[in-house]
Formats: C-alpha cells, sequence, structure tokens
C-alpha cells in the first residue's frame, strides 16, 4: 500500500471514530484560544517540514479541545444541520477528485451533477423549473447574487447597464425590508453597492414577519427602480413573511422581489409546512443555505433567479481563456462570482438522492416536531417561558423573566455541554435561541437536552 493510501486510511479511521462518538461528546464547552494556540503549535513557520502522518496526529491531537460536536443530534445553534451519511461519503470523493468544477471543461462530470442538483433543489423547494441557479458558499453570497440580478433588472429597466456603467450617476434604487432582515442580507447589500443605511424598514408583527398592509401602503404608488427583500424563516422564531401580498404588491409597482430563505425555504418540500410559503414561487429571486436544513457538510449555498438574463449579465464571466460550454448552464461560473471553486453541488446531489422527496419532506417535518417537542416540555417548567410561536423549527426561551438569569442559563447549558444553545435579544430582552435542524436529532436527545436545560435553570436561581 503507498504512503498516501496508509495517510488516507488512517484518516478515515480516525474521522469515523469520532463521529462514531460524537453524540456523546460535549457538544460546546467554551475554550480559550490561548489553549488551542499552544495545543496546537503557535510559533513562528518550522523551517523544514514533517512527516504528513505526523501533521495529521498533531493536527487531531491540538484540535481536540476545540472542536464543537455540531455534527451531532444535540446542537441547537445557529440553524446548523449535520450532515447525512450520503452527503458526507460525497464530501471526501469531492476532495479526492480535486476537480476545479468552475466550467464544464475543467470538470464535465462537476457541471452535469451541479445541473441535476440545482433541478432537484427546484423541484423540492416548489420553485420555477425554468429558473437559472447557482450553487454558493453560503446564504450570504447567494443574497448578494440575487440581489445583483435584482440591481440588473431594475436598472436595466431605468436604462441603465449597471455592470458597464456602475453605480456612479446611477438611477436611485428604492430598498425596502422588513424591519427584522437578516444580517446576512444587508451585508450582501452592501456587496453590490446599494448599502445597507439606505433600507426603508417595513413594520413587522409580533413573531417578525412583514406586516402585509404596511407593505402595501408603503409601496403604493412607488416610482422608478426599487427592490423588496422578503423573508422566509425569521432567524429567531422561524416567522415567514406573508409572501403572496408581499409579491402582489411590489409586483403592482414593478419592484424586484428577493427572497432570503436561508433556511425557511425548505419548507417547501414539506405537504405539512408549505402553506407557510403561499406564493414564494412568484418571486423573482430566491437564497438560501444546503448546509442548515438539508445538511451537507459546510460550505454550501443556493441561489435562483426566474429571469435567466437578469442573472446571466449580473454575474457572467467573460476571458479569452474561457472555453465555453455549448450550453451556458453548465458552466457555473456565469452563474455565481467564482472562478476556482470546488465541486460542492456533489454533497447535495448525493443528499437528495439518498432522501428523495418523501425523505427531505420528512427530514423537515421531524426537526419541526422535535422543536415543537423540546418547547412544550420546557414550558411545563415554572419560569421558563416560550416567546415564540414555534412554526417551524426555532424556538425562543426566556428564564425567570429576568435578563441576567436568562445569560446565566445560557452560560450554564454551554458549559454543561449536553446539548448547545445559543443567546439573541428579541424585542429588547434578552433569550435563549434553539434551532433543531439536524437528521440526527430523537425524541431521546430532545429529551436529554430538556432535561439539562431544566437542571441549568434550577441551579442558577
Amino acid at each position: 500500500m503507498s504512503d498516501i493510501a496508509n495517510l488516507l486510511h488512517r484518516t478515515a479511521e480516525q474521522s469515523i471514530a469520532y463521529l462514531d462518538g460524537v453524540a456523546e461528546r460535549p457538544v460546546g464547552r467554551p475554550v480559550a484560544a490561548e489553549t488551542l494556540r499552544g495545543s496546537l503549535g503557535d510559533g513562528p513557520l518550522p523551517d523544514h517540514g514533517e512527516d504528513p502522518a505526523a501533521v495529521i496526529d498533531a493536527l487531531l491531537a491540538g484540535a481536540a479541545p476545540g472542536l464543537v460536536a455540531s455534527a451531532g443530534p444535540r446542537y441547537f445553534g445557529f440553524v446548523v444541520g449535520g450532515s447525512l451519511p450520503a452527503a458526507l461519503a460525497a464530501d471526501w470523493l469531492t476532495s479526492a477528485w480535486d476537480q476545479n468544477a468552475f466550467s464544464y471543461v475543467s470538470s464535465p462530470a462537476g457541471s452535469v451533477i451541479e445541473e441535476i442538483a440545482g433541478r432537484w433543489v427546484l423541484d423540492a423547494l416548489g420553485l420555477p423549473a425554468d429558473a437559472s441557479c447557482g450553487f454558493t458558499t453560503g446564504a450570504t453570497t447567494s443574497n448578494m447574487v440575487g440581489l445583483a440580478a435584482a440591481r440588473h433588472a431594475v436598472l436595466a429597466g431605468a436604462d441603465w447597464d449597471v455592470e458597464a456603467r456602475g453605480l456612479i450617476g446611477a438611477p436611485p434604487i428604492r430598498i425596502l425590508a422588513g424591519d427584522e432582515v437578516h444580517a446576512s442580507a444587508l451585508q450582501a447589500l452592501r456587496f453590490v453597492g446599494l448599502g445597507s443605511d439606505t433600507v426603508e424598514r417595513i413594520p413587522v408583527d409580533d413573531q417578525g414577519a412583514i406586516r402585509a398592509d404596511a407593505a402595501e401602503t408603503m409601496l403604493a404608488g412607488s416610482t422608478g427602480p426599487a427592490i423588496v427583500l422578503a423573508q422566509a424563516g425569521n432567524v429567531n422564531t422561524g416567522a415567514v413573511d406573508p409572501l403572496a401580498r408581499v409579491i402582489e404588491a411590489a409586483h403592482a409597482v414593478r419592484a424586484w422581489v428577493h427572497v432570503d430563505g436561508a433556511f425557511g425555504l425548505w419548507a417547501g418540500a414539506s405537504p405539512r409546512y408549505r402553506h407557510l410559503l403561499d406564493g414564494a414561487e412568484h418571486a423573482d429571486s430566491w437564497a438560501m443555505d444546503c448546509h442548515k436544513w438539508l445538511n451537507v457538510p459546510y460550505d454550501c449555498g443556493f441561489v435562483a433567479v426566474a429571469d435567466r438574463a437578469a442573472h446571466y449579465a449580473a454575474t457572467r464571466m467573460t476571458g479569452a481563456y474561457l472555453v465555453p460550454a455549448a450550453d451556458r448552464d453548465l458552466d457555473p461560473f456565469d452563474w455565481v462570482p467564482e472562478a476556482s471553486r470546488r465541486g460542492r453541488a456533489t454533497t447535495v446531489y448525493a443528499a437528495l438522492r439518498s432522501l428523495g422527496r418523501e425523505g427531505v419532506a420528512d427530514l423537515v417535518d421531524r426537526c419541526c416536531a422535535m422543536a415543537r417537542r423540546l418547547a412544550d416540555r420546557l414550558a411545563m417548567e415554572r419560569g421558563i417561558a416560550i416567546l415564540n410561536d414555534v412554526v417551524l423549527n426555532q424556538v425562543l426561551v426566556r428564564f425567570g423573566d429576568d435578563d441576567n438569569r436568562t445569560r446565566a442559563v445560557i452560560a450554564a447549558v454551554q458549559e454543561d455541554g449536553t446539548c448547545w444553545a445559543g443567546g439573541t435579544t428579541w424585542h429588547g430582552v434578552a433569550a435563549m435561541r434553539i434551532s433543531v435542524s439536524s437528521w440526527a436529532t430523537t425524541e431521546v436527545d430532545i429529551d436529554r437536552s430538556a432535561e439539562a436545560i431544566i437542571r441549568c435553570f434550577r441551579t442558577t436561581g
């Protein structure tokens, strides 16, 4: 057996051992950065290289204290899913194949895998089958691509070629978004030169969803280029904007509607929950993550645009050395910002093929049921309050109706290690934010987590 084969076999064995024990690891206890610097060999770059096997052994030992068990069943922070077995295996293949998946000529297999995976995602989510699409690093970049297409379209309607002329001197673009717009959408606005402080905030309801009547009033009579940012899945509550009414009001004044659905768009794959997204298919662009609710490894986002010409104009790349495919859909570099890129769609292909339509729906349904189970169990404890309507997989929890107590419980839960949940501020008060997003989470995991959270609440009183 060759040296590289020995190295990969040993590494695979260590990876399997980690995954075999991840369900019982402390999920994410705090660790000092200085501790990790010491264990990983902080200091100047060594003059001489080391044996690859020794490097991997040192990496395994040094990283161990700082590894968070987000691949396990009781990590409830940041809307993080685990990795489905087929998706993880496909990710290993992706690294072994080492394809530059930016074009058909650089990886015919990578391009066709991406084409098929894109069609499957559109199908699963109930989005238009003829929409253009691309795989990005995550929802932030997907938002950026969707907004770049929006910028092109609304300025083209005002006889301005933004790709050629830039934004200096361009007609102003009116930007509207809900008062609970996600930070990644605001960041994407900055990336495409539209600015975050230019956003007109639409009032929201008590769950953070846009008030349809307010959106209709603000849009009525609007003239000139305009973009509306809607949201499918409030990051705190899971609430979905009233998409049908928002889209109808926006389109009445020729405004573009972009839907930031980082995790919430996956509700469209479930017959039980897709009603929450009524009207979403009539938007102009959509952004979401695959490494959240689809449970593929990082990093993988997805963007789709109804107006293929606007998408292509905003992101296409040209160069004398670029050999275009006969079918431009097969050149991913025309649809996303990156040239050199890994074949990240391979994991999506594997995940969707392993699950099928019914499996994706079941994944969504189970996570929502587990979130509801955890909320119900915590609400039974006197002094613990659930702050949101648990419509999807998000749960907001407050302890003792006290900010300090709530933050103390969050810190205690993180130190305990049974599960992991983060903190947030909701309507001016501190809260614990729980997101149930992993394929591996069971009722047993939910009950263990509830017991740990309640224990920490009781001990902080």
